[in-house]
C-alpha cells in the first residue's frame, strides 16, 4: 500500500530539507520526497495545517526494566510510551536483572519487542560482565545477537584499563562504549553538592566526580581512535572536556536530558523525590551551559534516560528514594516549549538531535527521509497547547516532576515501518492518520 503525505513542512537534516512538499511511502519504506510526487494508485494523507514531519525520533537512553523488573516497566508498555511520546525507536540499557551481558538476555529483550510491535527497540549490552566492572563480557557474542552498543550504565567503568579495553574491543564491532560517567569514588551523595543541598541537609554528590570520569574517558579515546559517547552530560566541566576532544578530532558524543537543561537545584526545595535523580540536577550556571552546548553544536544528541518506578518506590523519604524519572512521554513536548518556542534551538536543529544523530551514533537504520530508508516518522505540532497528566500516560510509572506543566507543542502521530502507532487526538486534524491507515 502507497501512502502519500501531502502539503506538510518536511523536516529532514540529513538531506538539508526544510520545506513544504510530499512523502511518499511503499509498504514499510520511504520511496520518495519531493513536490508533485504522481498520485496514481496512491492514498492521498493532507498532512493537517502546522504539523511538521520529521525521520522518526530515536530516544538512546532508555531502561525498560524487562526482565526482572516488570512492576516498573515492560518492554510492551515502555515501547507503547514510547511511540506516544514521538519515538519510533529506543534503545535500552543493560541494567536488567539479570543484567543484559550475554546474549540470551538480548535475544529476550528483541523478541519481546517483536511481540509488543511497537517502536522498535536496539538493546545495549554490558560492558563488563554482570556489570561489576572486573571482566570484559563478551561483546562480540552480544553484538552477534542485536547490541548496538555497550555500556555498564549507572555503574561507571572505574577501572581505565577495562575501560580501555572495551574501547578497543567494542570499536573492532562498530560500537561506542557510552559511559555513566562518575568516579565511584566521589559518590554517595543525594543532591549536587553546593548551596542547596547544603541548605537542606542532602548528603553531596560533586561536579568533579563526572568531570574526572568524562576527562579520562576522552583521553582514552584520543589514545586509540574509538568511539566514545557521554551519557546525561550535566556540569560545566564535562562539555568543556568533550568540546576539547572534538577540537583535537576525538571520536567523542555526549547527550543531555531535558531534565538537566530546564531544571536546577533550586526545585529539591520541595523535597519531591521526583527530582531526584543521578546525575543530579545542577546549578544554573550548568542549566545553561547545558543550553549553550545544544545551540553551538557541542551536544549530539537529547535522550531521556527514562527511568520508571513505582510509586511506592518513590514515596519514601528523600535520601531512601532510588534515583530516576520518567520521560519518553514528556520530552518533545519539553524540548519544542523551553527550546524552539524560546528561540534557543531551530526546529531543524531539534530534529538533529532526536533523530538524525542518534541513528548516526548508533549505526541503526532512520534519521532520515531518504529513498529506501525506514518509514519511521515523528509528526509534532509545534504551536498546539499541551498539558503533560501523568494519568493520561501509557508507562506504567508516573515519577515526573513535570505533571500539570503547560506547554507549547506536541507530537501529532507517530509512525513505524509504514504503521501508524499513536495519533493524538487533540491535535486538529490528526485523526486523518489513522483513518486514512486502516
Amino acid at each position: 500500500m502507497k501512502i502519500l503525505l501531502k502539503g506538510g513542512r518536511v523536516v529532514d537534516p540529513a538531506t538539508n530539507r526544510d520545506t513544504i512538499c510530499d512523502v511518499l511511502i511503499d509498504g514499510a519504506v520511504i520511496e520518495r520526497v519531493g513536490s508533485d510526487l504522481p498520485t496514481d494508485g496512491v492514498t492521498i494523507v493532507e498532512v493537517p495545517t502546522g504539523c511538521v514531519v520529521c525521520p522518526g525520533f530515536i530516544d538512546m537512553h532508555v531502561h525498560l526494566r524487562e526482565p526482572g523488573q516488570e512492576h516498573k516497566e515492560t518492554i510492551a508498555t515502555g515501547t507503547t510510551a514510547a511511540v506516544a511520546g514521538g519515538f519510533t525507536a529506543v534503545a535500552c540499557m543493560p541494567n536488567t536483572q539479570p543484567v543484559n551481558d550475554h546474549a540470551g538476555i538480548t535475544e529476550l529483550i528483541l523478541s519481546k519487542a517483536a511481540a509488543a510491535a511497537q517502536a522498535r527497540v536496539y538493546p545495549i549490552g554490558a560492558v563488563s560482565r554482570g556489570s561489576k566492572g572486573e571482566q570484559l563480557a563478551d561483546l562480540a557474542e552480544l553484538r552477534a545477537a542485536g547490541c548496538v552498543a555497550v555500556s555498564d550504565d549507572g555503574h561507571p567503568v572505574a577501572d581505565a584499563l577495562l575501560m580501555r579495553r572495551a574501547l578497543e574491543y567494542a570499536s573492532s564491532f562498530g560500537m561506542p562504549v557510552i559511559d555513566h560517567c562518575e568516579d565511584p569514588a566521589l559518590r554517595g551523595g543525594v543532591a549536587h553538592e553546593g548551596f542547596q543541598a547544603s541548605a537542606l541537609g542532602l548528603r553531596g554528590l560533586p561536579a568533579i566526580a563526572e568531570e574526572l570520569i568524562v576527562e579520562r574517558d576522552v583521553t582514552i579515546a584520543g589514545l586509540i581512535g574509538a568511539p566514545v559517547h557521554v551519557a546525561h552530560m550535566s556540569v560545566q566541566g564535562s562539555l568543556r572536556a568533550v568540546r576539547s576532544g572534538k577540537d583535537r578530532d576525538i571520536p567523542v558524543t555526549c547527550e543531555v536530558t531535558p531534565h538537566h537543561f530546564i531544571l536546577t537545584d533550586e526545585v529539591l526545595q520541595s523535597y519531591d523525590t521526583n527530582t531526584k535523580m543521578n546525575p543530579p540536577l545542577r546549578e544554573v550556571a550548568d542549566r545553561d551551559t547545558m543550553l549553550q552546548g545544544l545551540a553551538d553544536g557541542s551536544i549530539d544528541v537529547i535522550a531521556t534516560d527514562h527511568a520508571p518506578h513505582h510509586y511506592d518506590e518513590k514515596a519514601v523519604e528523600f535520601d531512601r528514594a532510588p534515583f530516576g524519572i520518567i520521560g519518553l512521554e514528556t520530552a518533545v513536548s519539553l524540548s519544542l516549549d523551553r527550546l524552539v518556542k524560546r528561540g534557543v534551538l531551530s526546529l531543524n536543529r531539534l530534529v538533529e538531535l532526536y533523530s538524525t544523530n542518534p541513528a548516526r551514533i548508533l549505526g541503526v537504520a532512520g534519521g532520515t527521509l531518504e529513498t529506501g530508508a525506514p518509514a519511521d516518522l515523528t509528526i509534532i505540532a509545534p504551536d498546539i497547547q499541551t498539558t503533560i497528566d501523568t494519568t493520561q500516560m501509557r508507562s506504567k510509572a508516573k515519577n515526573t516532576p513535570f505533571d500539570g506543566w503547560e506547554l507549547c507543542g506536541s507530537v501529532a502521530a507517530t509512525i513505524v515501518a509504514g504503521r501508524v502507532l499513536y495519533v493524538n487526538d487533540t491535535v486538529a486534524g490528526a485523526n486523518v492518520f489513522s483513518q486514512e491507515w486502516k
